[in-house]
């Protein structure tokens, strides 16, 4: 058996609710509700029933500790989620266009004749 076998992305669905809820400190309905919210959205097994990668398990610790300790509701959690997802989605998209700027002020500096 290869040694990478067990090997997974943290994003890869592998827990059934009920061990989700244990490593989350949830009960299972919490985690449907969850899931009915768009608060996190676990993949689906075959026989549709889900699963949770342990980027999901995070999510779901992040969820309780924003609800219990800071106070905040179900829909300000939804919302706060989806704005750091746009933050991560925007420095990405803003380190690509650095890349392409660097390049091209390279291309530029070596192709043009110097003035």
């Amino acid at each position: 058996m290869d040694a990478n076998f067990f090997d997974l992305a943290d994003d890869t669905p592998v827990y059934v609710i009920s061990v989700a809820a244990q490593l989350s400190g949830l009960h299972p309905q919490t985690l449907r509700q969850y899931d009915r919210l768009g608060l996190v959205s676990p993949g689906r097994a075959a026989g549709r029933g889900r699963l949770y990668s342990t980027r999901d398990i995070i999510l779901l610790r992040e969820v309780q500790r924003l609800s219990q300790q800071d106070g905040i509701n179900l829909a300000g959690i939804k919302r706060i989620l989806e704005l750091e997802n746009e933050v991560i989605r925007l420095r990405s998209e803003v380190a690509q266009i650095r890349g392409e700027l660097t390049m091209l002020r390279a291309l530029i500096r070596y192709e043009l004749p110097p003035a």
